[in-house]
């Protein structure tokens, strides 16, 4: 009965949101701050192709988009991460069976101020920064002054722990060990780049494409015996940047109708190149129109 209501709902906001657009079908689409931006483009865009589509897009995190898929309430979830096996476990509860689209590749960006002198850093060092039991608490340790920061106290900025991209630093960087108490949590990918951008002391992580010229993405370095390499689109693609990762849609069960057919448009060469457009790199190589 739950399900039902829950389908129900899902049934009149879709009614409710789709005729004030003059669409005939709407499609709910929640999920990764990281994909948001690229979200609303490609929803955008395809309003275009399909007028008779719409696409709502809303952020809140991997998190929230991936329970609003297991209860009912979204089409589509975007996820900077994988499904984790807790999630996997609701969903079955729910009779919902995730199925997952890899969309694009996001190499995770490790952000300082642009006056900020440092070269490089390792991912030793970003997890003795960010990791519980932390050492590396002024920049000095890492050889650098940083003009404009009083003390050379390292600000930490971090995402709130429902962000997929808060789940894959943990991951990729401290291992799944926990972070260091005491991190400045910030709500949305964007939030993280702008206040790097006004705080010479502070470092950050976020996806590639909020890159702003305010701010500078470090080159990392795997371990001691390999060079640094710097986040593009290419290295995300050829996993030679530590920190790369996919970016997932999600449905529930096979897509079909209209959701098949845009996520079917969202790979193909016209969204495709839409998500190189905003700084991802795409599935595979496209030819797109300058």
């Amino acid at each position: 009965m739950k399900r039902q209501n829950r389908v129900l709902l899902l049934a009149v906001a879709t009614w409710a949101v789709s005729h004030p657009l003059g669409a005939t079908v709407m499609i709910q689409n929640k999920g990764s701050d990281t994909l948001v931006n690229v979200a609303q483009s490609l929803a955008e865009a395809y309003r275009q192709v399909q007028p008779e589509v719409a696409i709502a897009v809303t952020g809140g995190g991997s998190g929230t988009g991936i329970a609003a898929m297991i209860n009912g309430t979204v089409h589509i979830a975007n996820a900077s991460r994988v499904i984790e096996e807790k999630e996997s476990r609701m969903a079955a509860k729910n009779g919902v069976h995730p199925r997952e689209l890899i969309i694009g590749y996001d190499a995770l960006g490790v952000f300082v101020h642009k006056n900020n002198p440092l070269a490089e850093i390792s991912l030793a060092q970003l997890a003795r920064m960010y990791g519980d039991g932390a050492d590396i608490k002024q920049w000095p340790q890492l050889g650098v002054q940083v003009p404009g920061c009083q003390k050379q106290k390292i600000i930490l900025l971090s995402r709130q722990n429902n962000s997929g991209t808060y789940e894959y630093f943990r991951e990729a960087v401290l291992k799944k060990n926990d972070f260091l108490l005491g991190t400045h949590d910030m709500h949305g990918s964007k939030d993280v780049v702008d206040l790097v951008s006004k705080t010479p002391c502070a470092i950050g992580y976020s996806g590639m494409a909020y890159a702003s010229k305010t701010t500078r993405m470090l080159p990392i370095k795997r371990d001691a015996h390999t060079p640094a390499v710097a986040p593009t689109v290419s290295s995300a693609v050829d996993k030679s940047y530590p920190i790369s990762r996919p970016l997932f849609m999600y449905t529930n069960g096979e897509p079909s109708g209209a959701i098949k057919a845009y996520l079917d448009w969202v790979i193909s060469p016209a969204g495709q190149c839409l998500v190189g457009k905003k700084g991802y790199a795409p599935v595979r190589a496209v030819h797109c129109p300058p």
